[in-house]
C-alpha cells in the first residue's frame, strides 16, 4: 500500500511518510478502535458517578467498573511501552485517574469526614495513646512542681525560668495590689481579636514542638512539657505568695483547663510514636513509625481545635469576666472534654454497614 502523502506547509509540493511513521499511526489506530468501545463506556460511567447521579447507575455498569477500570489501566501501560501518539497516551491517563478514584477513592466528603472525626474518631484515638498520656501527665506535674519548690527555695530561679514578657509586675517582691491589677477585668473587647490570634500562635508553636521532637524516642518531649510547666509552678508560687492562689486559680482555669489539655495531648502524641520507635515489638521501626504517627495526626488534629478555642477563651472570657464566671466556665469545659475523651464511646462504622 503507497504510503499517504503530506502536503508542505511552505508550498504546494507533497511529498510521502516515511514507512515508520505510517506504521506508528496505523498501530495506533488499531489499538484505539479495538479499546475504544471499553473506554467509552468507562468515561459515561464516569461522568454519571462524578455528576451525582448514582441512583440511575444500572446494576451492570457498577459491576462493570472495576473490570473497564483495570482495562484502561493496561491499556495506559501498553500504551507508553509502545510509544503511541501522544493524544491517546494523554486521553487514557486522565481517563485511568479519574477512575482510580472513583474505585479506590474516598466514599465520603469533608463534612462526612469531619462529623466522624468529631462523633468518635478524635476521642477514640485519645483514649488508644492512654498510656502516653499519663507519663506526659506525670512530666506536667512534676514540671509544675519543680518550678514552684525550686522558686520557693530561691527566687533568682524565678527570673531564669520565666519568660521576660510576663515580667511586667509580675516578679517576687510585687505588691498585692500590683498582682491583683494584672487579673483585673477589662472595660471593653477591643483589641482582643488580635489578642486571641496571637495566643494562638503562640500556643500552637509549644503544642507543635512537644509533637515534632517526640520523634528522638520522646525524650525531648517530656523535656519539653516539665520546662514549660515550671514556668506555672513559678507564678503561682508568686500569687500564692500574695495570697491570690484562687484568683490566679480561676484567671488560669478559665482557658488553661482546654490549653493545658491540649499540650498534654500534644505531649503525648509526640511520646506515643518515640515509644512505637523505641519498643517497637515484633514490627520494624518504620512501620510501627508508620502505625503511630497516623494515630498521633488525628490526636493532633484535635488538638488544633482545642487551641482555637484556647484562644478565644483567653482573649474574651478570661479578660472580661469575673473570677467566679471564670472558674466556673473553667471547670465546665475540664468536665467536657474528660467526659468528650474517656466517657464518649461511638462504635466506628464499618465499610459494610456504611
Amino acid at each position: 500500500m503507497k504510503a499517504p502523502a503530506i502536503r508542505s506547509w511552505f508550498g504546494k509540493k507533497t511529498v510521502d511518510a516515511p514507512p515508520a511513521i505510517e506504521a506508528a499511526a496505523l498501530r495506533s489506530d488499531r489499538f484505539r478502535l479495538e479499546r475504544e468501545g471499553d473506554w467509552t463506556r468507562l468515561e459515561s460511567i464516569l461522568k454519571r458517578m462524578e455528576s451525582g447521579r448514582l441512583r440511575g447507575l444500572p446494576d451492570e455498569d457498577v459491576l462493570a467498573l472495576p473490570v473497564l477500570y483495570r482495562t484502561a489501566a493496561s491499556s495506559l501501560a501498553v500504551a507508553r511501552e509502545t510509544s503511541l501518539d501522544k493524544a491517546t497516551l494523554a486521553y487514557l491517563e486522565s481517563l485511568v485517574q479519574r477512575a482510580w478514584f472513583q474505585v479506590y477513592g474516598p466514599r465520603q466528603g469533608f463534612f462526612g469526614w469531619l462529623r466522624g472525626f468529631l462523633g468518635g474518631g478524635l476521642s477514640r484515638s485519645v483514649r488508644e495513646i492512654w498510656l502516653d498520656i499519663c507519663i506526659a501527665l506525670a512530666a506536667m506535674i512534676a514540671g509544675t512542681l519543680t518550678g514552684y519548690l525550686l522558686v520557693s527555695r530561691d527566687q533568682e530561679w524565678y527570673y531564669r525560668l520565666v519568660p521576660s514578657q510576663f515580667m511586667d509586675s509580675r516578679v517576687p517582691g510585687a505588691s498585692r495590689e500590683a498582682l491583683v491589677e494584672t487579673l483585673a477585668i477589662e472595660d471593653s473587647a477591643a483589641g482582643l481579636s488580635t489578642f486571641a490570634a496571637s495566643l494562638f500562635s503562640n500556643n500552637a508553636g509549644v503544642c507543635i514542638l512537644a509533637f515534632a521532637l517526640g520523634f528522638a524516642f520522646g525524650v525531648p518531649s517530656l523535656m519539653l512539657l516539665v520546662h514549660n510547666m515550671a514556668v506555672l509552678g513559678a507564678m503561682w508560687w508568686l500569687y500564692s505568695e500574695a495570697g491570690l492562689s484562687y484568683e490566679f486559680g480561676a484567671w488560669l482555669s478559665v482557658h488553661g483547663t482546654t490549653e493545658f489539655s491540649a499540650i498534654l495531648l500534644a505531649g503525648a502524641a509526640g511520646i506515643h510514636i518515640g515509644r512505637s520507635m523505641a519498643f517497637p515489638g515484633a514490627r520494624s521501626i518504620m512501620t510501627a513509625a508508620a502505625q503511630s504517627g497516623r494515630r498521633a495526626a488525628q490526636v493532633m488534629t484535635g488538638v488544633v481545635l482545642m487551641l482555637i478555642l484556647a484562644a478565644v477563651l483567653e482573649a474574651f472570657p478570661r479578660q472580661l469576666l469575673g473570677t467566679d464566671e471564670r472558674l466556673a466556665i473553667g471547670m465546665t469545659m475540664l468536665a467536657l472534654w474528660l467526659g468528650y475523651f474517656f466517657a464518649f464511646r461511638r462504635k466506628p462504622v464499618t465499610d459494610q454497614a456504611a
